[in-house]
């Protein structure tokens, strides 16, 4: 077992493993929710939501995924134990993705080699019927078989999703609009990170058809992909390594922490909102939900080479307070997902720091209120 003292943890537990998986199936199957309700107060158009709507399914399945891959854990050694961050994040580690990677490049391999599901189920039924034992093992290679077949239907959510582009119309005939969007697992919290870009292109070939262009751009944002960057570097980064490419609008998804009162260790007022709230099992969590946006409010021309010059934008900021130096963006609004007895329990508490942010309160029934 992992020293105390460290952020990572390994769940060694079959009981306990299975719980925070069920957990966080529960969590994200909020998530989509949350995006709707988002929808209808006009915070996110229907295209985005339709972005999202395709991360938080890969997320989903990713964590079907790994779900079936710890099944036994603690069952019997090489069964492997999940690892997660329980002071930063509350999600599996980053390397746990790489891993799963790795795995899903080597699916078909496994799967050839392995007996189909329905010969393990049989084969499982006779041990039980004719041995009057356990089929533990068996069990176990149907958990494999089922992780590895998770693996090749694809559309997971992976440490990198690579950035695709989504045509907007056209300004006019030289100036196309696109929704660039993209992913990652960020490596230092250890947190799903969705990002989102429109921009306007003047090049000569719209940009998913230049294959110039387009691998460039591509690198560029992934590259740039890190939590620790601010919005406004990442985006002036951009336009001043794309000419032709005009950055509009950039907003960033932050999805986690996740704090629970059963497994995770984070300080703070939603930990002791959590123990105040004593929640039955499967309603102790609180999901963080940050939303960075960054906006152009203006552009200028700049010089270029001896006789040319470009088009630049000029990015707005958070004038409130002198915050838009600080965060390096036009906004940025948190938002907390939680179940009914924690958030009681956080209206009763009203710690400081809580007033401005936005509740999004999950009934049993899966109904979601939304909170100043």
């Amino acid at each position: 077992m992992t020293d105390p003292a460290l952020d990572h943890f390994q769940l060694e537990d079959t009981r306990v493993t299975r719980r925070y998986f069920g957990k966080f199936e529960t969590i994200i199957g909020h998530l989509g929710r949350v995006a709707a309700t988002l929808e209808v107060e006009g915070r996110l158009s229907k295209r985005d939501v339709e972005v999202m709507t395709r991360y938080i399914v890969g997320l989903n399945y990713t964590f079907r995924a790994l779900a079936h891959k710890y099944h036994f854990s603690g069952r019997f050694a090489h069964a492997g134990k999940l690892t997660f961050d329980r002071v930063d994040s509350g999600f599996p580690v980053y390397s746990e993705l790489l891993t799963m990677a790795n795995d899903a490049a080597q699916a078909g391999r496994h799967l050839a080699g392995m007996r189909s599901a329905e010969t393990l189920k049989q084969d499982m039924l006779r041990v039980i019927l004719n041995e009057h034992e356990v089929p533990t093992k068996l069990q176990y290679a149907l958990s494999q078989r089922l992780y590895y077949e998770e693996l090749a239907k694809g559309d997971l959510f992976w440490a990198r999703n690579d950035p695709q582009a989504i045509w907007l119309g056209n300004v006019d005939e030289k100036r196309r609009r696109f929704l660039v969007h993209w992913a990652v697992y960020d490596s230092q919290i250890n947190l799903p990170t969705i990002y989102m870009l429109e921009l306007e292109d003047t090049g000569r070939i719209g940009l998913p058809k230049d294959d110039r262009r387009w691998p460039e751009a591509q690198a560029h944002l992934m590259a740039q992909s890190v939590a620790g960057l601010k919005l406004l570097t990442i985006a002036k980064g951009f336009d001043e390594d794309f000419d032709d490419l005009h950055p509009k609008r950039l907003r960033r998804f932050h999805v986690g922490p996740m704090y629970s009162h059963a497994f995770t260790r984070q300080a703070g007022p939603l930990r002791e909102v959590l123990e105040l709230a004593r929640a039955p099992v499967g309603e102790d969590w609180a999901l963080v939900w940050t939303e960075e946006e960054l906006l152009s409010e203006d552009t200028r021309r700049e010089r270029s080479g001896w006789f040319g010059t470009v088009e630049r934008e000029r990015f707005a900021l958070d004038p409130f307070a002198g915050r838009g130096a600080e965060t390096g963006a036009s906004r940025v609004e948190r938002s907390i997902i939680l179940p009914q007895r924690p958030y009681q329990a956080l209206e009763e508490r009203r710690p400081a720091g809580f007033s401005d942010v936005r509740k999004f309160v999950v009934s049993p029934r899966g109904r979601v209120l939304s909170y100043r």
